[in-house]
């Protein structure tokens, strides 16, 4: 909402209001820590000792596809995301994500996006992959989708044209 300058001053103030704040909880946090393991020891039980190689191997390969399909989407939808998005090593929220208030329709956009094009990606490759490699680039691209995911569901009742804001202890949506 604008609101007029004061004292003469040509400056334009924006107030949000908050309308939902949605935090992850601990515990949540921690098993969602200790999953990778879990994983991990199932595909080397299931598959062989080799399949760590595949884990290993799969990460990057899964934050890149997720930063290259975002940075698409965000090319294509909105001109000034440079500022806005960056990529974060934050625990639970790792991968490219908002720095600043974004749009949450931008946001939901780009981790749909991520989330259907990533499973078709994964598919298109189960001919020319070996089993183990394929279940660690599914379970990772799951695994990192898995927060933002938690965002869409907690504000998927909020009114559209909101704004969200990501910090580590929390996320919260704003109306303009």
């Amino acid at each position: 909402m604008l609101m007029p300058a004061d004292k003469g001053n040509n400056a334009t103030f924006y107030h949000y209001r908050l309308l939902k704040r949605l935090t992850v909880p601990r515990p949540l946090i921690s098993s969602f820590l200790t999953l990778p393991f879990i994983w991990l020891a199932a595909t080397m039980v299931f598959f062989s000792w080799t399949s760590l190689f595949y884990f290993l191997l799969a990460i990057p390969i899964v934050l890149w596809i997720h930063f290259v399909i975002a940075r698409s989407v965000l090319i294509i939808v909105s001109h000034s995301y440079r500022k806005r998005w960056r990529f974060s090593w934050r625990l639970p929220w790792l991968g490219y994500l908002p720095d600043q208030f974004v749009t949450y329709s931008t946001f939901r956009l780009a981790h749909l996006h991520i989330s259907w094009i990533g499973i078709c990606l994964f598919a298109a490759l189960i001919p020319w992959s070996p089993p183990a490699f394929i279940i660690s680039l599914v379970l990772w691209h799951l695994w990192l989708l898995s927060p933002k995911l938690y965002i869409l569901i907690g504000m998927r009742k909020q009114p559209k044209g909101g704004m969200i804001k990501i910090t580590p202890q929390d996320t919260s949506y704003y109306m303009p």
